[in-house]
């Protein structure tokens, strides 16, 4: 077991060592891709190691919150005065929820950077930033000073604008402003619900833990909680205030595809959860049932629309749409199981859609087109990615014994055992829901994978390391529009440095399918606290 000492400087480690990572990268020569390439490959390697020795640590010897105390237990904690005149506190820790959410996000930046080993324009930018990026996540969730949460969610703002805006394809300026002017309308209204907890405390602080031990006035509650839920909720893809999302995957490179979906709109559902819900909880009850109908719309909306889609990109981003729904239906239900559900959801969901943004990626790198009609029989041809394909789609529509079905299942049940009628009924349209994912994601696969084969005159074959780069974010106007011509018998399969990061989420989407008994447990002991709170 680590002590706590070491363990909260290894816990400070998870954050600072991607920053570090990026300052020594400025130093690099700028001709020097490949030093900087396997420099941030080895930053990324050694935070996935250390966030593995902290969770094995951790899940080994979890720590139990205090029945009745409705505050929760920390393991690896560090408190000190950061500034004293405004009792701003550098307060980190985690439980099981912030410590599966460092899991999901280190395997994901692992992945992200492996995906994008073949980018060969401004590459020393492209890797800074995405440390940067890096480090902004990983300091949001082990944060538990609310003025520090807030430092580390807006650091993940400037180079998201950047990486979208530099390294994009088709509209990128345009999808990167509106990204960034969305996430900035959630972060005024995030602000706004942090400085009146700061102010309405009556103790002036910014600390998680202690303000969770204040009962505030249901009148604050009641306009407080709103601004926080929604605020959380537009960084979360929450319907209607998604519109950022779609447009920003399909422009994104496909790392940044990868972070936003599997990692970024984590950040806004689990604000939700440990900030909003738990703090304001008198709040929570009486509005719970206005975000319970958005979160049904979204589920609903984002799976027809995903069906109306041509473009692999869209679909799978309006899929998340859908599918950030059930996050928000599991919160709903405001029990053990839909919130168990709820976070499950959101491990799931990480893995699963950046393996699917992974995959795109390299097919279309070798194609040159996301659009469906514009592809079949490339099951022929490339049989490593089709077959991976057809595994992130499956675990997507909740096939049993992959991530997504135990998520899900936890999600409807927690929805029908409430026993309130509208979360019943949302709970029922929401699983009919299914049926629309399961067309979408099979269509799709059918239609690019099986039929005939491609072929054309001027068929292009790409060798490994340039498919690799147009993965990354050398992806033109794809999706646009233009046709694409190709010849199936020419493509190539992955090589192994493609194949790595499938792999590794695969293994992690199957691993969390089979085996989700140990982390709901420990999930559980994390959740007592806020259910204790939305209970009292």
């Amino acid at each position: 077991m680590i002590e706590n000492g070491v363990g909260a400087c290894l816990l400070s480690w998870t954050w600072f060592l991607p920053l570090l990572a990026a300052g020594v990268m400025m130093l690099f020569p700028a001709g020097n891709s490949r030093g900087v390439k396997r420099f941030s490959l080895g930053a990324s390697v050694a935070n996935l190691v250390l966030v593995l020795v902290l969770a094995t640590s951790f899940f080994m010897h979890p720590p139990v919150p205090e029945p009745g105390s409705g505050v929760s237990a920390l393991a690896f904690a560090a408190d000190f005065a950061w500034f004293p005149a405004l009792n701003i506190h550098y307060h980190i820790g985690v439980d099981a929820i912030s410590m599966s959410m460092m899991v999901l996000a280190a395997v994901i930046v692992l992945c992200g950077t492996m995906a994008s080993w073949g980018v060969e324009n401004r590459v020393k930018e492209f890797f800074i930033l995405l440390q940067i990026l890096a480090a902004g996540v990983f300091g949001s969730f082990i944060a538990f000073d609310l003025f520090a949460f807030f430092v580390f969610n807006e650091l993940t703002l400037i180079p998201t604008y950047l990486l979208i805006g530099m390294f994009g394809s088709g509209r990128k300026e345009f999808a990167a402003m509106k990204l960034n002017l969305m996430l900035m309308g959630g972060s005024a209204l995030i602000l706004l619900g942090i400085l009146g907890l700061y102010f309405e405390s009556g103790i002036r602080s910014f600390d998680i833990t202690e303000l969770a031990r204040i009962h505030f006035d249901k009148g604050f509650q009641m306009w407080a909680f709103p601004a926080l839920f929604l605020g959380f909720g537009i960084l979360g893809n929450m319907f209607p205030f998604h519109i950022w999302s779609p447009d920003g995957h399909a422009s994104a490179p496909t790392a940044i595809s990868m972070f936003l979906a599997g990692v970024h709109m984590k950040l806004g559902s689990y604000g939700c959860l440990r900030i909003a819900m738990y703090l304001l909880p008198e709040g929570c009850r009486p509005w719970m049932d206005v975000f319970l109908i958005l979160a049904v719309g979204g589920v609903v909306w984002g799976a027809f629309v995903a069906l109306k889609q041509k473009d692999l990109k869209y679909m799978n981003a309006y899929s998340s749409v859908s599918h950030c729904g059930l996050v928000f239906l599991g919160l709903a239900a405001l029990n053990v199981t839909g919130l168990r559900g709820a976070v499950m959801q959101m491990l799931a969901h990480g893995f699963i859609t950046a393996a699917v943004f992974c995959l795109i990626g390299m097919i279309y790198s070798r194609t040159h087109t996301r659009r469906i009609p514009e592809m079949s029989g490339l099951m022929a041809s490339i049989p490593f990615l089709s077959v991976c394909f057809v595994m992130a789609g499956f675990a997507g529509l909740g096939l049993p014994g992959m991530a997504g079905f135990a998520a899900e299942l936890n999600v409807f049940v927690g929805g029908f055992a409430t026993g309130r009628p509208l979360v019943v009924f949302a709970s029922g349209i929401a699983v009919l829901s299914i049926i629309l994912t399961a067309i979408y994601i099979l269509r799709a696969a059918n239609g690019i994978l099986h039929g005939p084969s491609r072929s054309s005159g001027g068929g292009i074959a790409l060798d490994a390391h340039a498919a690799i780069g147009s993965a990354a974010g050398q992806d033109g106007h794809a999706g646009h529009g233009e046709s694409s011509a190709f010849d199936s018998a020419t493509l190539v399969d992955a090589n192994w440095m493609e194949r790595l990061p499938v792999l590794l989420l695969l293994g992690c989407i199957i691993g969390l399918g089979l085996f989700p008994g140990r982390i709901a447990g420990l999930l559980d002991q994390a959740l007592q606290p806020i259910l204790e709170n939305l209970n009292r």
